[in-house]
């Protein structure tokens, strides 16, 4: 299996000063953007995105410090900000002629499509968030022993220095126990797209600590912001996860609520790289949001 989405495009767009994407691009129709999760790169949604190609415009890039895109020196808690990375996407969209599109992120990408929803209400006409809750309510969800299954957030908390030297230290091993634990169907995942996904995170474990370090500091004060400023979700929103508040205690449905005024939220039976494991099933569920 070659490495990329199979008849998609793939090119290199500057979206920052310094800063330029890798994306690949397929299909015609209404714009719909993909964005992929941790430890992984684009190809995760190399199903979905051959799907949804039949009848739109597909866009699923590496998000800023993943995959083949550039990975930015941490200057400060603005570099990986999940608005910073927002904006990426917009101007992302905007290089390749859609003013307007649809968003739909996995993981770190649906906290980027989070915000990117929020900052960018006019550019964003449908959003879907998978697996995810948004950073201020993460942070809350999580509380005694529970949130064991959550060490790597506080890992990559800490300021620079020991967790790079930890996870750099070994590297294949850290981002193996993710795609081991977190998928219940391991065959979604083969061996030629694991080592695509674990040699591009031991190749970015500085920006990738620096993204989630954003999530412990500036993208948790920018939700806050929001929150007390009443700032919602306008746009259509669809919201897939595991059940996850069973497990640590809380209802989903209701914290993804006090954010988006139109809410469909359904809980799933796969594990959580479900754009691998049951990927007929999210294209299903993106085009029924993108006819809302």
């Amino acid at each position: 299996m070659a490495h990329t989405i199979q008849g998609f495009d793939h090119r290199r767009i500057q979206v920052d000063e310094g800063v330029e994407l890798t994306v690949a691009v397929g299909g015609t129709g209404s714009p719909v953007v993909l964005l992929h999760g941790f430890p992984q790169t684009h190809l995760m949604w190399r199903h979905v995105a051959a799907d949804l190609a039949a009848d739109h415009t597909v866009i699923c890039p590496d998000l800023r410090g993943y995959g083949d895109s550039d990975k930015p020196r941490e200057e400060g808690p603005d570099t990986y900000s999940k608005r910073t990375m927002a904006n990426d996407v917009v101007a992302l969209a905007r290089s390749l002629g859609h003013e307007r599109f649809a968003l739909a992120g996995h993981d770190r990408g649906a906290l980027v499509a989070f915000r990117a929803g929020l900052d960018h209400p006019a550019a964003v006409s449908h959003l879907a968030c998978l697996d995810v809750l948004p950073t201020l309510d993460m942070w809350k969800a999580l509380h005694g022993r529970s949130a064991a299954v959550g060490f790597h957030l506080y890992l990559m908390a800490q300021p620079p220095g020991l967790p790079e030297k930890m996870i750099g230290a070994s590297a294949d091993a850290f981002f193996s126990y993710f795609l081991d634990i977190w998928a219940k169907d391991p065959e979604a995942v083969p061996a030629d797209i694991r080592e695509v996904y674990l040699a591009a995170s031991r190749n970015a474990v500085p920006s990738i600590v620096a993204d989630y370090r954003a999530s412990a500091g500036i993208d948790v004060e920018h939700d806050r912001a929001d929150r007390a400023d009443g700032r919602q979700l306008t746009m259509p929103v669809s919201v897939l996860q595991q059940d996850w508040g069973a497990a640590l205690g809380y209802e989903a449905a209701a914290l993804w609520g006090a954010w988006a005024t139109d809410l469909e939220h359904s809980t799933v039976s796969c594990g959580h790289f479900m754009a691998e494991e049951a990927p007929a099933d999210i294209a299903r569920a993106l085009r029924d949001l993108m006819a809302r």
